[in-house]
């Protein structure tokens, strides 16, 4: 756990080769968000660690993600990839690289969930708005993993859920060979106890070690 070093002192030791915690694939963080009336908790990322990712890191994020997902004990995560654009457009990076995502998801280089963007938030979470898309999707209206373009864009999504939603929350670093936490100033003991558990998870590893989430809360599960 991060504790009082700031994170880019913290995360540099992370990826130190002299750490030995490097796993080979691009590190991330993954956002727990359980929302008031929303049927299943959010998962958020990358809100904490890749600031401008590339193409090859939007794919480890999203692979961490689904992984992370199984562990979790949702056997077929649906990721939406999140754009200002919900359709490919030149000018928009984040919609280009969505496209180039759901291309390599089909040709096997990300596996294990349903992978579908550009999505607009509102799209992936909102099955009416769904509705409104010119091309069935399997993922939207439905999304469990949201993959925001930057490290901004999920930063002021996760706080906005956290502070002005009231979401139960809590987050966790992949990718490193044992979990790591990061700490906000606006992390509760409840937060942090939530986060802990999700660690425990991750050191189990398996699917069948954990019951799916439904709406029970991340404490309790």
């Amino acid at each position: 756990m991060q504790g009082s070093l700031r994170l880019h002192d913290f995360l540099h030791e992370i990826v130190s080769p002299r750490s030995g915690l490097h796993a080979g694939r691009r590190i991330s963080h993954v956002f727990l968000a359980d929302l008031p009336g929303h049927p299943t908790p959010l998962m958020i990322t990358d809100a904490g660690v890749n600031l401008h990712p590339t193409l090859e890191h939007k794919r480890d994020i999203i692979q961490n993600a689904i992984d992370f997902a199984h562990v979790l004990g949702i056997r077929q995560p649906r990721v939406a990839i999140l754009s200002a654009a919900d359709a490919i457009d030149s000018k928009v990076s984040s919609s280009v690289d969505a496209a180039a995502l759901c291309r390599m998801a089909e040709r096997g280089q990300i596996q294990g969930g349903l992978v579908d963007g550009p999505l607009a938030l509102d799209q992936a979470i909102s099955a009416t708005a769904a509705q409104n898309l010119p091309v069935p999707s399997a993922v939207a209206g439905k999304a469990d993993i949201l993959v925001v373009p930057d490290l901004e864009a999920g930063n002021f999504l996760s706080r906005q859920l956290a502070v002005l939603v009231g979401a139960d929350a809590a987050g966790i670093v992949l990718g490193a060979r044992v979990p790591v936490i990061l700490a906000t100033r606006t992390d509760n003991e409840r937060t942090r106890v939530a986060s802990c558990a999700l660690a425990v998870l991750a050191v189990r590893g398996a699917a069948s070690a954990a019951p799916p989430l439904g709406g029970a809360g991340l404490v309790s599960a």
